[in-house]
């Protein structure tokens, strides 16, 4: 028999299936967040509601879905899932507003957006950063793995990378946004836009740096272009600064500076 099919092989693999940590499917996660997406933003034409009966009611069901969920988490954490479960849903008006102000942000930003519909709808940066916003909300109530597979489920569908611990401010904007890294320390101001392939990392990835900030701080009305790398937990991007595309940086910029790589092209 096939070494890989061994009796000792079957036992090892029977031995983690009765150690495993019972969580609640990643299926039921994926599906919560898409309902408070379809609630939120009718323009997905998925959910039919004519009255404010109806919103209630789906909002009862999102709060009692997701305490089902962070029920069946093992480990504890500082509230109760029944308390988790009432702040998320308090929190819901607030990410809202500032998911409108990444649309607006997207609108004025994008020459080609034509419309709030389009964005909704198509645009990959809407819903990998509506995902982190509702994420991050967890992550703050130190609710385990849950905003991971959040983001790491909008990661899978866009190819933008957001850490749920990362501080973005409002009116963000990711152009296009494939390839897009950002960093669980990352502290992002207001009014900032980024475009695909930029990464916001860290310098060391050592695991006595894990409660340390390794990531930049990008400060309010930047602009960082494609295939830039900022690496650092004491790297900061000034206010107003545009950083032009395939920038390494690892030391901090001043406000109001321009950062581009001296092209080497030559065209005959």
């Amino acid at each position: 028999m096939n070494k890989m099919l061994s009796q000792e092989f079957q036992n090892l693999l029977l031995e983690k299936h009765r150690q495993k940590v019972s969580y609640p499917p990643s299926s039921d996660v994926k599906k919560l967040i898409t309902k408070i997406i379809l609630l939120l933003f009718p323009e997905q034409n998925t959910l039919n509601i004519s009255t404010s009966t109806e919103i209630k009611s789906v909002l009862r069901e999102i709060e009692s879905e997701l305490k089902s969920i962070l029920i069946e988490i093992p480990e504890k954490w500082k509230n109760t899932p029944e308390e988790s479960s009432k702040i998320f849903i308090d929190s819901i008006p607030v990410v809202y507003q500032m998911l409108l102000e990444d649309i607006q942000a997207a609108l004025m930003g994008d020459p080609a957006a034509i419309n709030e519909l389009e964005i909704i709808r198509a645009y990959p940066s809407f819903y990998a950063v509506a995902f982190y916003r509702f994420a991050h909300v967890l992550h703050q109530l130190e609710v385990p793995l849950i905003p991971r597979i959040i983001t790491e489920y909008a990661h899978s569908k866009t190819g933008i990378d957001i850490h749920p611990g990362a501080k973005i401010g409002t009116s963000f904007y990711i152009d296009h946004g494939t390839g897009v890294v950002i960093g669980g320390t990352t502290v992002i101001g207001k009014n900032v836009k980024i475009y695909q392939g930029v990464t916001l990392g860290a310098l060391s990835v050592s695991k006595d740096m894990a409660q340390k900030k390794r990531h930049p701080t990008i400060e309010n009305n930047v602009v960082i272009y494609s295939g830039t790398t900022i690496l650092g937990g004491d790297t900061i991007i000034g206010e107003n600064s545009i950083i032009g595309g395939n920038v390494w940086l690892t030391k901090s910029v001043p406000a109001n500076a321009k950062v581009y790589n001296q092209s080497a092209a030559v065209i005959k």
